[in-house]
């Protein structure tokens, strides 16, 4: 068995309508003046009205912080971290939104309490002064942010990604609320769901993989298959929403103790340069890395569907309305080189079952196109 260190650190609250608790919540890690970190469709979808409800009738400060994108850049970060170093005395953050939101909500806290620039954190335990305790709920069943100590951010420029990572970013209390998933637009479940399905299918597999990644592995995909179909067809079963939610969480949970593959790998450079949503750029990879995968851990691949789990992921695609091929978007055969040239730059890669390199990469894009 290869060695691995477990950590585990976060109270996760489930249910319907738990975004109600949050007062509460935030009041148990000693929050009092808080700053909630999110995107304008969060408010206007009433999710920050009913956050902002729960926090002042326990009687606390809160301050929003809006100004979150998608993919958001080491730019974003450092507005949010101004905006609340102008409201002194902030003692905890709120991370509510998709994977975007909680990942700009840590990466403020890396900047608020440790100062200096994003880039500065760019690995792993970069930080060496204490943060503040923090909330993520996710309004998304997608990213599993809310599960991982790492904050995803793009650089500004570049736009390459940079994982930046440590135990005390990791949020102390997470919520669950099916309730919140409901108003999300059928496209953004379907991306969502696909990037928590490929979290669930590569963590497995991946060269990292140990016995608690692969048992939250193995259960988030139980829960995301059995319940992708339904939430593309059925926008508000709950029950169906609740499964997802936790399948997503596993899911993160799964890469946070172990890695990713090479379809991340190949997903980011067509995420940077042709701003192809994270999730749709996932989808579009994976039967393909799957595919490629198959020598090498088809035992494993059996573990999660008896029969093909290529042509599974592929029925899922299809159920969803998810884009099949690279050639849908402005992106060339002659470009295929260089995006290889780029994944190959990608840490997720390096943790692949299969070795790949420039010249496998560029394969698995050919297949996709």
């Amino acid at each position: 068995m290869q060695p691995f260190d477990f950590h585990s650190s976060t109270r996760v609250v489930v249910g319907e309508n738990a975004l109600d608790q949050l007062g509460d919540l935030t009041q148990a890690l000693g929050g009092r003046r808080v700053l909630l970190v999110t995107d304008p469709g969060i408010i206007r979808a009433g999710i920050v009205e009913r956050a902002l409800d729960s926090l002042k009738a326990a009687g606390l400060d809160v301050f929003v912080f809006d100004g979150v994108a998608e993919n958001p850049t080491s730019q974003h970060v450092a507005d949010g971290a101004r905006f609340a170093e102008g409201r002194r005395g902030i003692d905890l953050l709120i991370g509510l939104g998709g994977g975007s939101a909680m990942d700009c909500a840590k990466g403020i806290n890396f900047i608020l309490t440790n100062g200096g620039r994003m880039e500065d954190y760019w690995g792993v335990d970069k930080a060496t002064k204490p943060m503040l305790p923090s909330i993520g709920i996710p309004t998304t069943a997608g990213t599993g942010s809310e599960a991982q100590s790492f904050a995803l951010i793009a650089q500004a420029g570049t736009h390459q990604k940079m994982a930046c990572g440590d135990k005390k970013a990791r949020f102390r209390t997470v919520i669950l609320d099916p309730v919140l998933t409901v108003t999300t637009p059928k496209g953004v479940t379907a991306a969502t769901g696909i990037d928590a399905i490929s979290h669930a299918v590569e963590s497995y597999v991946c060269t990292r993989r140990n016995p608690i990644s692969q048992m939250f592995a193995k259960e988030a995909w139980w829960l995301l298959d059995k319940s992708f179909e339904i939430v593309i067809s059925e926008q508000e079963n709950i029950e169906a929403r609740s499964r997802m939610l936790l399948g997503a969480h596993l899911a993160g949970a799964a890469i946070e103790n172990s890695m990713l593959g090479a379809a991340h790998a190949c997903a980011n450079p067509l995420t940077a340069g042709y701003n192809i949503t994270h999730g749709i750029a996932v989808g579009l990879m994976l039967p393909s890395v799957v595919g490629f995968n198959t020598e090498a851990v088809s035992r494993l691949y059996q573990e999660l569907h008896p029969s093909s789990l290529h042509e599974r992921i592929s029925a899922l695609k299809a159920a969803a309305g998810l884009p099949e091929r690279l050639r849908d978007f402005e992106i060339q055969r002659e470009d295929l080189p260089q995006l290889a040239e780029e994944a190959a730059k990608e840490w997720t890669g390096k943790f692949n079952p299969r070795q790949v390199s420039k010249v496998e990469l560029l394969k698995l894009y050919e297949a996709a196109y």
